[in-house]
């Protein structure tokens, strides 16, 4: 795990790849549940009989929105950012989403650092993050994902 006490740490990194995250599986149960919390009940996350027949990918699929709710869950896995007062998600730019994650899908999140900039003493990082699926050679997504830290 890479270890983060400051800017000038973070500076360093800049280019890099910063590490992968372990693999998570999206199950049903995951699913259901975050259609409960968002009110997104689309029949294809969450009704696997009718997906079973009417999707094209014969089984449910996660939320895209679900698999972009694990960013903050699976980067903590790739970096312990220490000495910070907060850390604020600011913004995602430039986001594809490549394919849909299936039911029981393993992934796995890949950090880049693009940049780091002092933003008078308010650290702004911006992360290429690319969530893989095990197995696949396309993710299921790519985007730019960016985060302030105030460092003590």
């Amino acid at each position: 795990m890479l270890i983060i006490n400051n800017f000038e740490e973070y500076k360093s990194h800049e280019g890099k790849e910063l590490g992968l995250s372990d693999w998570h599986i999206i199950d049903q149960e995951q699913i259901n549940r975050f259609a409960d919390a968002t009110l997104d009940h689309q029949w294809i996350h969450i009704d696997s009989k009718k997906a079973e027949t009417d999707s094209p990918f014969k089984t449910t699929i996660a939320h895209g929105y679900l698999t972009l709710s694990l960013i903050p869950y699976l980067w903590k896995q790739i970096a312990d950012v220490r000495n910070i007062k907060m850390e604020v998600n600011y913004g995602i730019e430039q986001l594809k989403f490549g394919q849909a994650v299936t039911i029981d899908s393993a992934v796995q999140l890949k950090a880049k650092l693009i940049s780091a900039v002092n933003l008078r003493g308010v650290t702004k990082v911006t992360i290429e993050a690319t969530l893989n699926i095990k197995d696949q050679t396309k993710p299921a997504y790519v985007g730019n994902v960016i985060f302030l830290y105030h460092f003590i």
